[in-house]
């Protein structure tokens, strides 16, 4: 073969070559270059504990894991003994104050009128004589028939009786209008007294009966029918299924401008979908979140931020934890 004929081989080969290469780094630009980044998230969802004020015994669970509650409807009953005797007590005080304050306002009863009006006639009478024996020593001294010893001792029998009969007249008014009115007012802030007790002991009370606040499904459920839970304890959770959305961790140079209110679109793999949603929310994951280094030499960092959306219309089949996948152009 000819020297010529050999440099034509090789010209052709590095041609063949380059176009290879060149192919190659088309195709790669063209299926690569604008291959969007994949942003991974999941679908979270607002949840709520059950717990009680008062510890107790779980007496009853009215639900299973799994089965959806409405608002007011009864999850757990406990056992408490000790507030049920409470309850008892506090209510025996209110009757108690109640029946106190009855008998301030209605006053002595007739019998006691009675008596005390007998009691005043007597010291009436007491002091009629006391004063007409007065009267007769009074003269008797003035005729000298009797000594002044006898005439003082008829005026301290006088004056003794007028002090019983203003005492008695002061025990039948007494009797006739009753306690004073600050008397009743005492008694009446008793009862009011008793029945905040009351109602306090009642408000405890009704605490060992658990209900759903809000509708939503019984996502866990912790202690065992006879096990004591204690004050705040929470006794089961309950997702609220009706505030679902998803959130991403993006890096800031992902973001491209995306603000609130801006709709984007998620894959569901679960649902084999493409979903709508709106950002609601977005705010950086603070210092303790992953940077990223742009350069090895590192001029500035990346932050993460936290873009939560929720779905711009309802889907069905969607729960919490599903993975949500939302793609970024390069």
């Amino acid at each position: 073969m000819s020297k010529k004929s050999q440099n034509i081989g090789l010209y052709v080969s590095i041609t063949v070559i380059v176009a290879i290469i060149t192919v190659v780094a088309l195709i790669g630009y063209v299926f690569l270059a604008d291959e969007p980044e994949v942003i991974q998230g999941q679908v979270e969802v607002s949840e709520y504990r059950v717990s009680s004020k008062v510890p107790g015994r779980i007496l009853e669970l009215k639900v299973q894991e799994g089965d959806m509650v409405h608002e007011g409807d009864t999850l757990a009953i406990l056992e408490a003994p000790e507030v049920t005797a409470q309850a008892e007590s506090a209510k025996a005080a209110e009757n108690a104050a109640a029946a106190m304050s009855r008998m301030a306002n209605n006053g002595a009863r007739k019998e006691q009128i009675q008596g005390a009006f007998e009691v005043w006639n007597q010291a009436k009478a007491g002091l009629d004589i006391a004063k007409k024996s007065y009267e007769r020593v009074s003269r008797l001294f003035n005729e000298g028939v009797v000594t002044a010893q006898k005439k003082d001792e008829a005026e301290a029998n006088y004056m003794a009786m007028q002090a019983q009969e203003r005492a008695a007249k002061s025990q039948y008014d007494m009797a006739v209008s009753g306690a004073r009115s600050e008397e009743r007012q005492a008694a009446a802030e008793k009862v009011n007294m008793a029945k905040g007790n009351v109602e306090l002991v009642q408000a405890y009370k009704d605490e060992t009966v658990q209900r759903a606040t809000h509708d939503g499904e019984v996502s866990e459920i912790y202690p065992k029918v006879g096990e004591l839970v204690g004050t705040g304890s929470p006794i089961m959770s309950v997702q609220m299924t009706n505030d679902i959305w998803g959130t991403f961790n993006v890096r800031e140079d992902q973001l491209k401008g995306l603000k609130i209110g801006d709709e984007i679109q998620a894959f569901v793999p679960a649902l084999d979908k493409t979903i709508k949603m709106k950002v609601y929310f977005l705010k950086d994951q603070g210092s303790y979140a992953v940077w990223k280094a742009t350069k090895a030499s590192g001029q500035y960092d990346l932050k993460t931020f936290e873009v939560r959306a929720r779905m711009v219309e309802s889907v069905d089949g969607l729960r919490p934890g599903m993975s949500l996948i939302m793609k970024h152009k390069k």
